[in-house]
């Protein structure tokens, strides 16, 4: 049987099918991604305004409370809701002041001692400013004067463990001192040693820029003539000596011990040596050394905001030279024109605090511990004030969210302090000296190793330990100032104390800056 065969279908309708299933595709592909699209910019902004810091907020209200185990006495924590103000913490006294200082700071140009003039701030015309000095058991009365400086100052006394009211924080413990006020700081001289003085508001422009001094406190019976003072620091990328470009000379009659006390008021590390000779170790952050030894062909590291005092015994035949990179201390008889070695490169091996000196009669054990804290630096991508990057994390949270470290009075405290965040920290508690247990799990075995500012590298980890002696709210960061700027910071809070202070707000407090 024959047929017709079936015409093939005419290609307007299939086709046109088709297109419409096509157009229809593409067209949902174009309102997925739109909306997919949507939604990630939703996260992003969400993410980003959640990010952003308040225009003024109080630091007892950052983060969340790590209280490290132990239990919260109920008399404080009853009074956390009352608050007892902080800005009653001063010298209980009413007697005149045995030292006093009028400090002016202004904002203009640094005549250094070689000539060369530098962009920054001055105290009394100055930078560095001019020693504080005291003996043992004084009471120190220090008046602070704002001559020009916009964005406020104040003065936190770097090492000393002043009452909470006098440490100079803009935000926590003071209101920056603006321009034509002043703000009159007073504190017991309670401890022999070297210090220092520097700004804490808008700190990473400040303190680089020379807002900074020393303070040394001595015992009545020190020697006189038999130590030098000597603060380090950087203007315009050149490293300076008590503001001379890059070299001082020490005069000491032959055969005389020097005290050096070295001062880093950088924001890194620096390793200090002293070529062909030895010296010892006196003093570490203000804390002597119980029976230094004398070193020879090892460098001493001096943290960012640390200090040490170094003894070294003039000679006639060649000058001691005490060095670092690009500075270095000439120490010889008045008059000798003798040479020393040169400088070189600093040597591999250092001296190890954790064993250096003899033990003292009395050890910490973190057994008998009211409170432990674990304090671990990382670094993680995430969104800080509204701006994405790499940023410091505190125990895995990201400032402000980062955990405020509560104690009562008298409790022994124990830090595990660990750092896995690439690069080094020197990290600084305000307000209160701790002593070093360990370092990467070896115990110390040397003269007690007592720190206000300790340098941890990255992949190393410390277990320290401190009395809460000292009430009140503390800083504890990283003194990179510029690493605190950025989110390296929290508080150590006793229970039951509260702030007037802001941070931001109409006074514009900003400790570190931005």
């Amino acid at each position: 049987m024959t047929g017709k065969l079936a015409d093939p279908p005419t290609s307007d309708a299939p086709a046109s099918t088709a297109t419409s299933a096509q157009r229809f595709r593409r067209k949902w592909k174009r309102w997925a991604g739109m909306g997919a699209a949507a939604v990630v910019l939703g996260v992003a902004a969400a993410l980003w305004a959640a990010s952003l810091l308040p225009w003024s907020y109080s630091v007892t209200n950052m983060g969340f409370h790590d209280h490290g185990g132990g239990e919260i006495h109920h008399l404080h924590a009853a009074s956390q809701a009352t608050g007892n103000d902080i800005s009653a913490l001063t010298v209980q006294t009413t007697r005149p002041a045995d030292v006093s200082y009028t400090l002016t700071a202004r904002q203009g140009t640094i005549i250094l001692t070689d000539g060369r003039h530098v962009q920054g701030f001055t105290i009394n015309g100055r930078s560095p400013g001019p020693t504080i000095e005291a003996q043992l058991g004084q009471l120190v009365e220090v008046k602070l004067v704002n001559e020009n400086i916009a964005s406020g100052t104040t003065l936190h006394w770097h090492g000393i463990d002043v009452p909470n009211a006098m440490d100079g924080v803009a935000g926590v413990t003071q209101d920056a001192v603006r321009v034509g006020t002043s703000f009159t700081y007073r504190f017991i001289a309670d401890k022999v040693g070297t210090f220092w003085y520097h700004s804490h508001q808008d700190s990473t422009v400040q303190v680089p820029g020379g807002l900074l001094g020393a303070v040394v406190v001595r015992a009545p019976d020190s020697p006189a003539g038999a130590d030098a003072l000597t603060v380090v620091h950087q203007y315009g990328g050149v490293r300076t000596i008590n503001g001379t470009a890059s070299k001082i000379d020490v005069d000491a009659p032959a055969g005389q011990q020097m005290r050096i006390r070295l001062i880093n008021s950088d924001e890194g590390p620096m390793p200090v040596w002293v070529p062909g000779a030895s010296y010892r170790v006196l003093a570490v952050d203000g804390t002597e050394v119980n029976e230094p030894t004398p070193v020879r062909d090892k460098a001493i590291m001096v943290t960012a905001g640390g200090r040490v005092d170094l003894g070294v015994t003039s000679t006639d035949e060649a000058p001691v030279t005490i060095a670092m990179a690009g500075a270095s201390i000439r120490v010889a008889p008045a008059g000798s024109s003798a040479t020393g070695p040169d400088s070189g490169s600093a040597p591999r091996e250092f001296v190890d605090l954790l064993s250096y000196g003899s033990p003292g009669p009395t050890r910490i054990d973190p057994a008998n511990a009211d409170r432990t804290f674990g304090y671990k630096v990382g670094r993680r991508f995430g969104v800080l004030d509204g701006r994405p990057g790499l940023h410091w994390t505190i125990n895995g949270h990201m400032f402000p969210d980062v955990p405020v470290f509560m104690v009562n009075p008298g409790e022994l405290v124990v830090f595990k302090i660990s750092n896995t965040s690439g690069l080094i920290h020197p990290m600084h508690l305000h307000g209160h000296h701790a002593t070093v247990l360990s370092r990467n799990g070896v115990p110390a075995t040397g003269s007690p190793w007592v720190v206000d500012t300790l340098n941890i590298s990255n992949g190393e980890s410390y277990v320290v330990a401190f009395r809460a002696d000292n009430p009140g709210i503390w800083m504890d960061h990283c003194h990179t100032l510029v690493h605190a700027a950025q989110g390296l910071s929290t508080h150590l809070m006793y229970n039951g104390y509260t702030t007037p202070f802001q941070i931001g707000g109409d006074a514009g407090n900003s400790p570190e800056g931005s």
